[in-house]
């Protein structure tokens, strides 16, 4: 089969989050399967060059229709840690992607809208004519809305589209002027509550819906985020537009690199280790605590990993620290804040900590850090106010880190608690699972599984190694969306 993933990332050359890691993995595990795979990116001033190999023209003359002129292009090709990427760069006064950043202008809508536009361009002119089309997120939801209404009638009536939603919170809202540029026109067309017109804006245009009506399978990246936005707030407002085009919509879980993350070979730790051999995490732990200035007691040692916001629970998060050091537990937080004003909270109570033995916060990110922490920390903790997928908790399970979750989202799918799931066997569960959203409920699990560590060390042990036995590498998700492009294109 021929997959052409249109994306705004792709890790590591271009990552602002999970998505460039979902559509690197994804890509590679639909090559080991022995299909031929290219992704089509913006060429951002700012991406990591260093991690394109043999960069060159591809297509020199790419000409663009824009309004009522046209925007010439060039686009480039090289590899990515072994993907083929094709780099569309517009030479026009826009600036479109030389702005030192991915996201963040007021005219991203614009952007993104070309971006679509330039990637279809560029396969119909290239005579690109792949099986399937794999976009991602509000900002391709216009390339099934452009390929059916437009390219289809320029030789690209049989290509299949599958879009899958990373985040419903950004959905890309524009108006009347993203229809002349794109050169769809028509208003009273698209302004149909059937097809592109917000669900609550009458005046505006919503990307992500129009990704959800056009496109031939929508997907969102686990089960159980897929019923919350069906049926829940998580939907941001489009659980009615799913609910009408339920009959093509689903959940497909995220999976993790393990070639990057796996303690059998992980080059960021100095000791590996696996199921069957638990003593290099022992030594790993000894690390960290040498590392980050701990002390060395016989006590476990808790861990946060991630952007400290209000996604993934930031008070739930500050609770975490002061409760753990309460119980006689160490805590590790690696994490950056996305504002300000929690930036400072963490700076206040790192200063406030600092000369405390049994705790270290690390306000910022660094890579080979967060490698050392999931395999010398005895459990993570993962408290989100809501999480599509998550990958925190599945690194954390492979490195024998077990895994206290909220249950929302994607941390349904892949934790299941010790004492209380109902739905696997007491030798399949894997960590511990809360669902309020208070301190208490935190305190619940955490109280749980440090008293495990604590008077039940075998048990522990035995939890880690069933939280190892789990595979969520990209294996199940690959199949799973080789069903999907196999069901679209036979439809």
């Amino acid at each position: 089969m021929y997959i052409i993933q249109i994306a705004s990332e792709c890790a590591p050359v271009i990552k602002a989050g999970g998505l460039g890691d979902v559509v690197y993995g994804l890509s590679r595990e639909l090559e080991n399967r022995g299909h031929t795979v290219e992704i089509i990116l913006p060429k951002y001033d700012c991406m990591r060059y260093d991690h394109i190999w043999g960069l060159h023209m591809a297509y020199q003359d790419l000409y663009v229709p824009w309004y009522d002129g046209r925007i010439h292009c060039s686009v480039y090709c090289g590899w990515v840690h072994g993907r083929l990427c094709f780099f569309v760069e517009p030479h026009s006064q826009d600036s479109f992607f030389d702005r030192g950043y991915y996201y963040g202008s007021n005219d991203d809508t614009m952007r993104f809208a070309f971006f679509s536009k330039a990637a279809l361009e560029f396969m119909q002119q290239s005579n690109k004519r792949p099986d399937v089309i794999h976009c991602h997120d509000w900002q391709t939801g216009l390339v099934p809305v452009l390929l059916y209404e437009i390219y289809q009638w320029h030789g690209m009536a049989y290509q299949r589209v599958c879009y899958t939603i990373h985040n419903f919170k950004h959905q890309g809202i524009a108006g009347l002027n993203i229809l002349q540029a794109t050169g769809l026109h028509r208003p009273e067309y698209y302004f149909e509550y059937d097809r592109l017109r917000d669900n609550f804006n009458p005046f505006a245009l919503n990307f992500m819906k129009g990704g959800i009506v056009y496109s031939n399978f929508v997907t969102t990246v686990s089960p159980h985020h897929a019923w919350e936005a069906h049926y829940g707030e998580f939907g941001y407002g489009l659980g009615h537009t799913l609910h009408q085009h339920q009959h093509k919509f689903g959940g497909v879980l995220n999976g993790i690199d393990t070639d990057f993350w796996n303690p059998e070979i992980d080059r960021y730790i100095p000791y590996h280790y696996s199921k069957d051999n638990l003593e290099g995490k022992a030594k790993n732990k000894k690390a960290l605590r040498e590392r980050l200035w701990l002390s060395h007691e016989d006590k476990p040692i808790v861990a946060f990993i991630g952007r400290l916001d209000d996604q993934k629970g930031v008070h739930l998060v500050h609770h975490a620290v002061y409760y753990a050091l309460h119980r006689n537990a160490q805590f590790v937080l690696l994490g950056s804040a996305t504002e300000e004003g929690l930036n400072n909270w963490f700076w206040h109570e790192k200063n406030h900590l600092n000369n405390n033995p049994n705790v270290h916060l690390e306000i910022g990110f660094n890579e080979e850090l967060s490698h050392l922490i999931y395999a010398g920390a005895d459990m993570i903790v993962v408290p989100s106010n809501y999480e599509p997928c998550g990958l925190t908790q599945m690194i954390g399970l492979k490195y024998g880190t077990v895994p206290i979750v909220r249950g929302v989202g994607g941390l349904v799918n892949t934790v299941f608690d010790r004492d209380y799931d109902q739905t696997h066997l007491p030798e399949e569960r894997n960590g511990y699972v809360f669902y309020q959203t208070d301190n208490r409920a935190l305190e619940s699990a955490m109280d749980r599984a440090i008293g495990l560590w604590n008077h039940y060390p075998d048990e522990f042990e035995k939890l880690v190694i069933q939280g190892m036995n789990y595979d969520y590498s990209w294996n199940y998700p690959g199949k799973d969306y080789l069903g999907i492009y196999e069901y679209i294109r036979h439809k």
